[in-house]
């Protein structure tokens, strides 16, 4: 079965590197043959040509970028499903409807086998040495720090965020993976602090939304609301697709109500 135009080439920094060589062990075998697989992975579509028999411009300058998101999106995910050694129905689903929403049911099968390719890997890794694709996702992470821009990164960790919470519940082991998973993309472990209280409404969970302690200032609180609302800006991510974008004015929305509520509790104005 060859993949849809939804990861139809891997473009860009995703030809080479950990990702890469994840990329042409799982996608690969979804393709009808190696050589579809070898096209598209170095020169977008297999059969998109122009009239001089060179690979065509594609019409869409953003899609090497989705691309790539969505890969690395994959691959990460597929690590933080697997943290508490369960794949839960909850969290696969949660995956399924990203992808329903962005590409259609088409995307929901392929995205579904990707992840059950990655799965195989990382049991076939681990099989004579259990950090083996610890190991890979930490060179992943440091890849997707190297090529992705903060706010893509910052939306890739909380997409990872909201798959730990689909059941529910957030086991110790994912709360792990996802801190280990942030610190190799370079970011930081109040980062996941924050976005895993984004729908709590105790003002506790307000200050670590806003990434400060209950003791920090009030300039200090301004200060630490301006970072956030500024790294959070839908408008940095518009062009990784419309569920992106949703989610991240979701999480504009949920910082505003955080300060809202720290901001009211100190009768800040």
């Amino acid at each position: 079965m060859a993949l849809g135009k939804w990861i139809g080439g891997i473009v860009g920094f995703m030809t080479l590197g950990p990702l890469g060589a994840l990329a042409g062990l799982v996608l690969g075998s979804l393709f009808d043959n190696i050589d579809d697989a070898r096209k598209r992975l170095l020169g977008g579509p297999a059969d998109a040509r122009d009239p001089y028999g060179r690979p065509a411009a594609d019409p869409d300058p953003y899609r090497g970028q989705r691309d790539s998101f969505l890969f690395s999106l994959l691959v990460m995910a597929s690590y933080i499903i697997k943290a508490d050694g369960r794949v839960m129905h909850s969290e696969m689903e949660f995956v399924r409807g990203f992808l329903r929403a962005n590409f259609g049911e088409i995307a929901v099968q392929q995205g579904q086998q990707i992840l059950m390719r990655l799965f195989e890997e990382q049991k076939k890794m681990n099989a004579s040495d259990p950090m083996a694709f610890r190991r890979t996702i930490r060179d992943c992470g440091r890849q997707i720090a190297d090529n992705l821009s903060y706010e893509e990164r910052l939306q890739l960790l909380a997409f990872l965020a909201r798959i730990a919470k689909a059941d529910g519940r957030v086991s110790p082991e994912e709360i792990e993976a996802l801190k280990e998973v942030a610190v190799a993309m370079g970011m930081t472990i109040a980062e996941v602090e924050s976005l895993l209280n984004l729908k709590s409404d105790s003002l506790e969970d307000a200050y670590k939304v806003l990434e400060v302690s209950p003791s920090a200032t009030d300039d200090e609180i301004r200060a630490a609301y301006r970072r956030l609302a500024l790294k959070h800006h839908p408008d940095k991510v518009a062009a990784l697709g419309p569920d992106i974008l949703k989610a991240a004015n979701e999480k504009f929305q949920q910082i505003n109500a955080a300060k809202e509520r720290v901001f009211k509790a100190r009768g800040m104005k």
